[in-house]
Order: C-alpha cells, then structure tokens, then sequence
C-alpha cells in the first residue's frame, strides 16, 4: 500500500480546526445488511471514543466531536458510495470510521475518499487485498487481514485433529479473500479442502449448495460467510438434511442471532474472532458495559480504537484535514511511547499537547504494521449449551 500524501484542493475542505467548534467524524457501517445485528455496537464502540474525547475538553482547543451515521449495507458498493458521499461533501465530515465489509470499503476508498483527501480507520474490513490497495496514505484499519485469520483457523483445526474440511463463503471479496487463505494454510499442514464453493447471499433455500458439499464430505464446514444472511442459510439447510453436524464460524459468523436462530444444533461448532484477552479488553468490556452496549461483541473494540485513534492523530497534526491526520496515525498507534488504554483517552490528549510520545494500546492491543492494519490476535471459540464460550486467545 503507498502511503503517498495526496496533495489536492479538496482538502481545503477540512482546514485546521484551531477556532471550530465542532469536528464530524462519519460512521460508514451496515446498518441494513447481512451484519446488522453486529453494527449497532460497532457503532457504539466508535461513538463511545468520540464522546469520552468530547467530554475531556482536551481536543483541538474544547473542540466538540459529532458523529454522522451512514449506512454501507455492507454489500452494496453503490449504496455505500453514495452514503459517503454524502458524509464527505454534505456533512464534510474529517474522516470515516469505516468502511465495515471488504468489498464497500475498497469501493469508497477508491472513489470517495482518495479523490476528496479524507482519511479512514476501518474497524473490520479484512480483505488481504486491501493490504496492496493504492491508498495516498489515507486508508488504516484496526482488524487483521484474513491472511492472518485464514492461518489460525488452520491452527485450530489442526489442533483438533481435523484432516478434511468443506468450505462455504459467501461470493464476495471477504468470502473469496477468507476461502482462499485458509485453504493455502490448511493444506500447508497436511490437511484437504474436499470442496470450496461460493454461496449467494439473500437467497430462500440453499439445499442444492450443502449437497454438493455433502457429496464431496470433510470433517466439518466451514463457513465463510455471514451472521444474518447466506452463511446462517447454509448452516440451517445442513442442519435441516443432516449433511453436516460441526461448523466451523470465523469472524462474519460471529454473533448471538445465530445462537437464536439455528438453536442446540449449534452446539459443538467453533470457530475463531478478533480478540485479546489484554488488559485493555477488560477495561473496554467494563466501560462498554456501564454505557450500556455489549463490547465484547464482534469488531466493537476495534470500533473503539479506530475512533480513538482518529482523533488522537488529529490532535497530534492539530488539523482535521486527511493528508495531514493520517500521517499521523502510524506514530499515534505505536511504540515508543506511553501507553493509552480505554477510558484514558482525555490522559492521551494531555500528553499529545505537551509533546510526549503516546503508545495507543486500546481495547485490542492495537500495533499497526505493514501498510497500516492490525498485526492481529484471535479468540478461539466454542458454543456451548446455547452460549459462546471463549477457548484460549492466539
């Protein structure tokens, strides 16, 4: 990914904000969509940061944060445009946490924010091909590259002794980029993908699909899909003809509707999401708690730190304009520094003023590395008795 400064009228759009009074950031998620019931603490993760640093009184001179809701879809690349758009040249907000899905993210990285100059922190975009996506050095995100979770899933199944697995994902840039990496990391151990197949989202039977899975067998299927849509279909149509009893569910899979809708046949499957078990997990699940959203749902720490990070580089630059926020946000992140856990956001802008170093560590232990991602740790996850329960971390 270059990080190259993009040098353009457009960011006179977004000019220092040393007399303003108000600074918006837009939150470009799936409200609608197949990850709707994961967004809305998503969403209240990020909101979260923006109003403990509001609240502080400490950023860009008393400057107030407001957050501006645009919804993705996650699946609509034109819907999700226009969304932004609309942030951007209506709102003119000062960057975008967001995209939520690979496949929108790129598509408004490419046409919205790269021609306007204005930066974004995505909290759950994890296609590695937005690792080489040209950027002007405007584009972060506080997830891991399925790269990365396509070799811990291998991890996990090897660890359980599994030889053969059947693949089903969604057919989208997340299903296909996920599908493949676990394959590649699968096989390097020694085990067989007996079929990988795409499935459609938004379809009323998918019977045909888990029979060819069926007839081509495996240990387990796993699915690479998502929580609210094809991939629960593919799990309820296995379940509905017996072709296979254990899943295997990465990180769009994750979420407590699946447990309502597909019940104890559930029971036994596992599967692996973003996750630390640091202490700034603990405190994030804490604050979260007391503002009255579940934080320890899928993406909504990473929400919390792209939020924080945004605004924690805008105050390092002193400007809210993109080119200059964003080269930022590598220094913010990382060591050197002193470390900054959730909750002490308004203790980081303190220290960013007087000219000390800070270490942003978060809700997920965030290091950026590379082209600006996560360098990335899992929970490893099983549903038990109608629950998830957490493994171990890797």
């Amino acid at each position: 990914m270059k990080k190259l400064l993009l040098a353009t009228t457009a960011t006179a759009l977004f000019a220092g904000i040393a007399s303003a009074e108000e600074v918006k950031v837009g939150v470009l998620l799936g409200f609608t969509g197949p990850l709707e019931s994961t967004v809305p603490n998503m969403a209240n993760g990020a909101e979260l940061a923006m109003k403990e640093v509001s609240e502080s009184g400490k950023f860009m001179g008393g400057s107030t944060v407001t957050p501006l809701r645009g919804d993705s879809t996650c699946v609509d690349a034109a819907a999700a445009q226009s969304a932004a758009e609309r942030l951007v040249t209506s709102d003119k907000v000062a960057g975008i946490v967001g995209g939520d899905c690979s496949g929108v993210t790129g598509a408004v990285l490419q046409n919205v924010a790269r021609p306007n100059g204005v930066g974004m922190i995505s909290p759950s975009a994890t296609s590695p091909a937005l690792s080489s996506a040209e950027d002007d050095g405007l584009f972060f995100r506080t997830a891991p590259s399925d790269a990365r979770q396509g070799e811990i899933m291998a991890d996990v199944l090897a660890d359980k002794g599994v030889t053969s697995a059947a693949v089903t994902y969604t057919n989208n840039d997340y299903g296909k980029g996920l599908a493949e990496s676990f394959q590649k990391a699968f096989e390097a151990k020694g085990g067989k993908v007996t079929l990988s197949s795409p499935h459609e989202d938004g379809k009323a039977d998918y019977s045909a699909e888990v029979a060819a899975l069926a007839s081509a067998g495996g240990d387990v299927l796993v699915v690479a899909g998502y929580v609210d849509q094809g991939g629960k279909g593919m799990i309820q149509a296995s379940v509905d003809s017996g072709a296979f009893s254990t899943f295997f569910l990465p990180d769009g899979m994750y979420g407590e509707s699946l447990i309502a809708a597909i019940g104890a046949p559930l029971d036994g499957s596992y599967g692996t999401v973003p996750g630390t078990d640091s202490p700034g997990s603990a405190k994030f699940i804490e604050i979260s708690k007391a503002a009255g959203f579940d934080g320890a749902s899928a993406y909504s720490g990473e929400s919390y730190d792209a939020a924080a990070l945004m605004l924690l580089a805008m105050e390092a630059a002193k400007s809210t304009a993109g080119k200059d926020w964003s080269a930022k946000v590598m220094d913010v992140a990382n060591a050197p520094g002193e470390p900054v856990y959730p909750g002490e956001l308004g203790k980081a802008l303190e220290l960013i003023a007087a000219g000390t170093d800070i270490d942003y560590v978060g809700a997920t232990a965030v290091e950026l590395v590379g082209s600006g991602e996560s360098a990335g740790a899992f929970r490893e996850y099983s549903v038990k008795d109608g629950a998830f329960t957490t493994d171990k971390f890797r």
